[in-house]
């Protein structure tokens, strides 16, 4: 695996044929411990500029990503490794479902997508997770709308304090379905 650093959590590959083997993983998870927020994203396509977005994301139980949503633009994961909850929410902050993702069994979540500018953030459920993103490029930060009821990274205190709060939100799980309604909702 060949890539250029563009900061500490992303990098680029230059190869015009990207691969990724376990060993790939195992290094990107190495790296993702050495920086501030260990994770790290391996970009396949070369530029910010493209129409097409793939990356593979490393995330350790715990991370923290502000629910946000995409102006324009669908999103998809297929997990490769690790257990994800995908949360749903209102406008108004209030969780609307979970989607638990696992690549481990046979009636298991493993790929999901999203068509829709919802609310969304992501929670792994194991040690680390390793999934592949695809979204439409090109990248504008503009196009990411955070959500203004949801904490700032930088805000320690809050985000474990809300992390918490997520993890207790309760959604019972349709017979057959890894998509859960949350009935009990709470902001």
């Amino acid at each position: 695996m060949k890539y250029t650093v563009f900061n500490e959590e992303v990098l680029f590959t230059t190869e015009a044929v990207s691969r990724v083997t376990g060993r790939d993983v195992e290094c990107l998870k190495s790296l993702a411990m050495k920086n501030t927020r260990q994770r790290i994203r391996l970009c396949a396509h070369p530029a910010v500029e493209d129409t097409l977005h793939e990356m593979i994301i490393v995330l350790p139980k715990g991370a923290y990503v502000r629910p946000h949503r995409h102006l324009a633009k669908s999103e998809s994961f297929h997990i490769i490794e690790g257990r994800l909850n995908v949360l749903m929410f209102g406008d108004d902050g209030v969780v609307r479902s979970v989607l638990k993702m696992d690549q481990t069994g046979p009636d298991e979540t493993f790929f999901y997508r999203l068509s829709e500018s919802a609310y969304h953030t992501v929670m792994p459920q194991s040690p680390w997770v390793v999934f592949h993103e695809a979204t439409n490029g090109p990248f504008n930060r503009e196009d990411t709308v955070y959500a203004t009821w949801a904490p700032d990274d930088n805000d320690q205190n809050s985000v474990k304090a809300y992390m918490e709060k997520l993890a207790k939100v309760s959604c019972p799980a349709e017979k057959g379905s890894s998509e859960q309604e949350c009935v009990r909702l709470s902001k």
